[in-house]
Parts: C-alpha cells; sequence; structure tokens
C-alpha cells in the first residue's frame, strides 16, 4: 500500500514540476511579449497550495489554468448564488496600499458577482466608489456578506465523510451478514485498525468497564484525521486540498474532546479540579486557576499538533520541488524531487500517527474524566 501511494506522489510531483514549467514558459512568452517578466515567489505559490480557496486548481498556470469553480453562496438582504468564476474571471484592480506604497491586487466580480470583490480569498463588498480600500495589506472599512460558500477545503471535507461512510458501511454490512468469521475485502484490512483503536486506545486508557460507550467517537476521529491525511497526500487532483492542516477543521476536533471530555466528567474530576485533596487550602488560590486552564491547554495542544505536522509536510515538499524553479535549471531536479519523494513517504507514516496520536489523547482526557476515586 506504501508503494502504490509513492508512486502516486511521485506522479504528483511530476505533475508539479510539469505545472510550474508550463507557468515559467508562459511568463517568458510574456516577457517577448514586451510584458514584464513576474519572478516566482516560493512564499506566494506555497500559501497558494496549502491555503483555502474558492476553486479547486487542476493544472496549468495564469490564463492556461483548468480549475472546477465551485459555488459561491452568499447571504446579503437575500440569498445570492453563483459561480466563483465570476471572480477569478473578473477584473484584476490594484489599489495603491495607503501604507506601505506598494501595489496590492484584488479581483473585482463581473455578472452576479458585481459589486463584490475577492482579496486573498475573501469576499468582501465594494463601497459606493465601486472599490476596495486596503491599508497595510489588509482590508479598510469594508463589509462582508455571510459567506457559506462550497471552498475547496468544505469540499474535501465532503469527499471525505462519503469516504469514510461508504468503506466504513461495507465493512458493517459484512459483519452483520457473516457474523464474527474470518474477514474478508475491506473488512481484511480494517479490523485490525478498529481492533487497535477499541484494545490499545480505548480500553486501555479508558478502562475496561467504562471505555464501550466512547469506541464509536474514537472510531470516528481516528478513521476521519487517518483518510482525510491520506488524501491530502493522493494527487487524484494536483494540489489536492489540506484540510487536516486547517486550523479551523482541527478546532473543531479539539472541542469535540473538550465537550466529551467534561460532559462525561463525573465528581471525582471537578473535586481535583476545585478541591484538590490533600492541597493545603491557601494554594487552591492558585492551582484552581492552572487547573481550569489546563482544561483549555489539552484541547488546544491536540489542535495545534495536527495542524502543525500536516501543514509543515505540505511546504517541505512545495519548498524542496520550489529550488528547482528558484535555480531555474531543471538539473535540480534531481536533488529535489527525491528529498521530497522521501519526504512524501515520511508524511505516510506521519498522516497514520496524527490520527493514532489524536484518538489516544482524547481517549486519555476522557479516561481521566470518568476514573473513579482511589482509596
Amino acid at each position: 500500500m506504501s508503494l502504490i501511494f509513492s508512486a502516486k506522489r511521485f506522479f504528483s510531483l511530476l505533475v508539479a514540476i510539469l505545472v510550474f514549467s508550463s507557468s515559467f514558459a508562459s511568463d517568458h512568452h510574456s516577457e517577448e511579449a514586451g510584458i514584464a517578466k513576474r519572478e516566482f515567489n516560493v512564499r506566494e505559490m506555497i500559501m497558494h497550495h496549502i491555503s483555502d480557496a474558492h476553486e479547486w486548481h487542476l493544472w496549468g498556470g495564469h490564463h492556461d489554468a483548468v480549475s472546477i469553480y465551485l459555488p459561491i453562496i452568499l447571504i446579503d438582504g437575500g440569498l445570492k448564488t453563483f459561480s466563483s468564476s465570476h471572480f477569478y474571471h473578473g477584473k484584476p484592480l490594484e489599489a495603491k496600499d495607503t501604507t506601505s506604497k506598494k501595489e496590492v491586487a484584488y479581483v473585482a466580480g463581473v455578472g452576479p458577482a458585481t459589486g463584490y470583490a475577492m482579496f486573498e480569498e475573501e469576499i468582501y463588498k465594494l463601497n459606493s466608489e465601486g472599490v476596495l480600500e486596503i491599508n497595510a495589506g489588509k482590508v479598510v472599512d469594508a463589509e462582508s456578506p455571510f459567506d457559506f460558500s462550497i471552498t475547496k477545503n468544505v469540499l474535501s471535507l465532503f469527499m471525505g465523510a462519503v469516504l469514510i461512510l461508504l468503506i466504513l458501511s461495507n465493512v458493517a454490512r459484512f459483519y452483520k451478514k457473516n457474523g464474527p468469521v474470518a474477514p474478508k475485502g475491506l473488512a481484511k484490512y480494517l479490523e485490525v485498525l478498529i481492533v487497535m483503536v477499541r484494545d490499545d486506545i480505548a480500553k486501555a486508557n479508558i478502562g475496561e468497564h467504562k471505555y464501550k460507550k466512547y469506541v464509536p467517537y474514537l472510531l470516528t476521529i481516528f478513521f476521519f484525521i487517518f483518510i482525510n491525511n491520506l488524501l491530502g497526500l493522493v494527487p487524484f487532483l494536483p494540489g489536492g486540498a489540506n484540510l487536516t492542516g486547517n486550523l479551523t477543521v482541527t478546532l473543531f476536533l479539539a472541542v469535540c474532546t473538550l465537550l466529551v471530555t467534561l460532559v462525561s466528567a463525573n465528581k471525582n474530576y471537578w473535586l481535583h479540579i476545585f478541591a484538590m485533596p490533600g492541597v493545603p487550602k491557601p494554594l487552591l488560590i492558585i492551582m484552581i486557576p492552572i487547573e481550569l486552564v489546563g482544561i483549555l491547554t489539552k484541547p488546544f495542544a491536540l489542535m495545534v499538533r495536527l495542524f502543525a505536522n500536516m501543514t509543515a509536510g505540505h511546504i517541505i515538499v512545495l519548498a524542496l520541488v520550489s529550488i528547482i524553479f528558484i535555480n531555474q535549471n531543471a538539473a535540480w531536479g534531481g536533488l529535489s524531487v527525491p528529498m521530497a519523494l522521501f519526504i512524501s513517504v515520511l508524511e505516510l507514516l506521519v498522516a497514520f500517527l496524527q490520527a493514532f496520536l489524536f484518538a489516544m489523547l482524547s481517549a486519555l482526557f476522557i479516561g481521566a474524566a470518568v476514573e473513579e476515586a482511589h482509596h
């Protein structure tokens, strides 16, 4: 399985090289036509690939780019829906940043998107003069409509959810039909993961008498993180979504663990926060705030760990591929592509480890909340 993913990732890197190469060819052609050649910006390229967007870029660059344009859904004096192509093929405008005096580009919508502008993938309403004021790289005094658009990360979330339902429903139907028999098909591969979550994560950290009610939750977050981590690596579409590297997604998962922990907490858990046994009462003035902060820092650590590890892997791969274009020499591919391939294979291990650690630490926090007092 690892070899398959490695081969696919290698293919993705080759596609990326071809995409960037075509982009540079386009720039060179423009320069010959009298248009200034645009310098390759590593930071801009990396942020473009790891950030959310209202389109799903497939291949090509600039005017030759091929993308899937996602639906824009706005609530602004009523429901407004239209394709994001009305922004990406809108009117590119440049405004003078009033602080840095630099030219800042944004796109004014056309057609049904008239009256709106997109700046750094955020949608704003144009002012009465039909412009968007920008100061120090930030939009100033511009209203934002309620944006419920289907972005690249949202679409990836739907795809991951459907994939999880299809896979696990297939496994559930197999056992429902055949009972406790030797697994076949998908069940043969997933049974070991399900047993691992049940025995090594839930039972080991929550306790033999209370773990069963939490197994469905732990299985859900484990497979959600694991499958979406893999989807971020499998290049079924170039520039795939970085869902688990999105801070909003990891925040939601961490909040879910926090809520399950607090709802499950028993009297003994709260007693150790507000009236720690054996601690002198004057010290409680210091210890209680520390314990309360600790309740929040635990899910915060879950959120940051998953976000940072998955984002870092994507950044490293993109940075290694960028070496070719920074030096403007394809020979550097002999160094950067193998290194990027090695990091991609390593990301397969990280994809599993991050799902395992998130589920294990969640079980550890829940186990601490339901643990009975020891006498």
